[in-house]
């Protein structure tokens, strides 16, 4: 047999003087420190398996050690115990994934250059509930230069990277989050962030609504002294706007989730990219030829569907807004009640913020193999509840994967048992966070710094001029030129020269 031979072929928001004196100015954070060479990558092929610790070991569980963090008495450098990790000798490669992150987040480095002399959050005492990813860790380490203390949880029992909160540990930041915790592991967690002797936090922030939650039913005093929240996502801003129509919510809140620059470039783009790595990493599919139905077509559903259609997928849609039902029309998807497809389809995606979205009764009629998964916030939008019964048998294939078998020997492929799949099955792109988190930071400023009055106990959403303003900072990375308007145009427009530029009433 021959060898193969290969192939060859108008707002209250005050802008501060340092906001103003920095917008205009060059970041200097695109480039990369030349201190990091190839063996500070945790992924470097260079280095051997027993020196190199690869931050894919934080997606698939592959440590041996299988003692609750709760039951560890662990330490840092510093003798500090406050914190709850997997393994705090993790810190160093953790660390390494933060350095990287940092190069890909320009905007929120040059914040914490520019704005750390003045501290605006000094005195601030930050609880915060969101994925612990090296993303939120750059997030988290700005607060503090710029003056706040922080207490952090996780918002998703998957997505901690360990050796980050190992990282963030070390560094002094009392982090309670590991990969895996279970529900009581959960509250427990959020619930040593706030229940602390001689700490109370004046500022949360959210991501989901959990740790507002908590605070409500165990330590509603405690609101008292809460200055703010900031919330981020659909299910978070969600209740929020419940408690406010109640009545009953008693301090002001920021819904980041509807600012422009989290639901254009986060939910959008961000989505765009990370639906497929989490299926790939996943289950190694092919996704030319495929039938997906996507379940809702807001700014997630958008970007997933852009994605698989490129990749040769045939895309159909659910919707019950006729508006987003219209747009996956024009851009040339079939729009379908899920009952019509769900015999036929091979991949079944929620993102619609919803519950109860795929039933028992649609996961007792799909074919063999279909991969179930979810692109929103909560865990409610498959009933997964409804899948552990005792005919049902449930197979572990690797981490965050696993068949659901029923008595004919037909199986469904669950990713990560119906929770966010791209933060707990894969990473999502550093640049797109590098937006939401600039805007997390500028709200918590904003609430914090807001002189009484100007706030109310309602639900706000971010002004114009701050989302600009984010936008404007990570334009240099393009080595884009922004036009200017003449004292002519903006005259004959009615607008300022410096914006907003748009009233808030305008769709992007």
């Amino acid at each position: 047999m021959e060898k193969w031979a290969g192939d060859e072929g108008t707002s209250a928001f005050h802008m501060p003087e340092w906001m103003i004196q920095f917008a205009d100015q060059k970041q200097e954070f695109n480039k990369r420190p030349t201190k990091i060479g190839r063996r500070s990558l945790s992924r470097s092929i260079s280095q051997s398996s027993t020196d190199s610790y690869s931050s894919a070991a934080s997606y698939t569980d592959s440590s041996d050690d299988e003692t609750s963090p709760r039951d560890k008495q662990q330490k840092n450098s510093k003798g500090s115990s406050d914190f709850c990790v997997k393994n705090i000798k993790q810190a160093e490669f953790g660390r390494r994934e933060i350095e990287i992150a940092e190069q890909e987040m320009p905007a929120l480095m040059a914040l914490r250059k520019r704005a750390q002399g003045e501290k605006p959050l000094a005195g601030a005492k930050i609880v915060g509930c969101t994925h612990i990813t090296a993303q939120t860790a750059v997030l988290m380490e700005t607060l503090g230069a710029l003056g706040a203390q922080c207490r952090w949880a996780a918002c998703n029992i998957y997505s901690t990277l360990n050796e980050v909160a190992a990282a963030l540990a070390e560094s002094g930041f009392p982090v309670f989050a590991w990969k895996g915790e279970s529900e009581d592991d959960f509250w427990w967690c959020i619930d040593r962030c706030v229940n602390v002797e001689g700490w109370q936090p004046n500022m949360i922030l959210d991501d989901g609504g959990d740790l507002t939650h908590w605070i409500y039913k165990k330590y509603p005093n405690m609101f008292k002294k809460i200055k703010g929240i900031v919330e981020e996502s659909v299910t978070g801003v969600h209740r929020l706007y419940q408690l406010s129509k109640a009545g009953k919510l008693c301090v002001p809140a920021m819904n980041v989730n509807d600012s422009v620059t989290k639901q254009k470039f986060d939910n959008l783009y961000c989505c765009r990219e990370s639906i497929l790595d989490g299926l790939k990493r996943t289950t190694d599919m092919m996704f030319g030829g495929k039938q997906v139905v996507v379940c809702g077509y807001g700014e997630v559903g958008k970007g997933c569907c852009a994605a698989l259609k490129a990749m040769g997928s045939i895309v159909y849609v659910t919707e019950i807004d006729p508006i987003c039902a219209l747009q996956a029309c024009m851009d040339g998807f079939r729009l379908v009640k899920l009952n019509e497809v769900i015999r036929q389809v091979d991949i079944v995606i929620t993102c619609t913020g919803n519950k109860n979205v795929v039933t028992r009764e649609h996961l007792d009629r799909m074919k063999n193999s279909c991969i179930v998964c979810n692109m929103g916030h909560s865990n409610t939008e498959i009933d997964v509840a409804s899948l552990r019964t005792p005919e049902l048998t449930w197979e572990r294939v690797r981490s965050q994967v696993d068949h659901v078998i029923w008595p004919d020997g037909k199986r469904i492929v669950l990713l990560a048992e119906g929770r966010l799949l791209n933060l707990s099955c894969s990473t999502v792109p550093t640049f797109v966070l590098s937006i939401t988190a600039t805007t997390q930071a500028l709200a918590l400023i904003e609430l914090y710094n807001a002189p009484e009055g100007r706030y109310k106990q309602d639900v706000y959403l971010l002004p114009k001029k701050m989302d600009e303003y984010v936008a404007s900072l990570h334009l240099p990375t393009f080595d884009a030129h922004l036009t200017e308007l003449t004292d002519e145009q903006a005259k004959y427009l009615g607008l300022n020269k410096n914006g907003p530029f748009k009233p808030n009433y305008y769709r992007y």
